[in-house]
């Protein structure tokens, strides 16, 4: 009785994963640079003028961050219908 090689195992591509992931790291990227250049904006202010400033900016990085956050949410779920669509079975 002769024996055949067994087939090759192909290997699986995890292409989406890397994509995911390279999402998240932008995402990432993004929130931690929006948020630190917000931290030096009231230099040469003083009085009542730094507090607003302060606040200002606060209030603008808080806003910033929050859509931000919200882009990062939209694109996962697109992202995770667009791969329960897709995926083969």
């Amino acid at each position: 009785m002769s024996q055949t090689a067994p087939a090759p195992v192909k290997k699986k591509r995890h292409v989406f994963r890397w994509v995911f992931l390279a999402i998240q790291a932008l995402f990432l990227i993004w929130i931690i640079g929006g948020a630190s250049s917000a931290a030096d904006n009231c230099d040469g202010q003083v009085g009542d003028a730094l507090t607003a400033c302060q606040a200002g900016t606060a209030v603008g990085a808080g806003i910033g961050v929050m859509v931000i956050v919200f882009l990062w949410v939209a694109v996962d779920v697109i992202l995770g219908i667009g791969y329960l669509i897709f995926r083969k079975r």
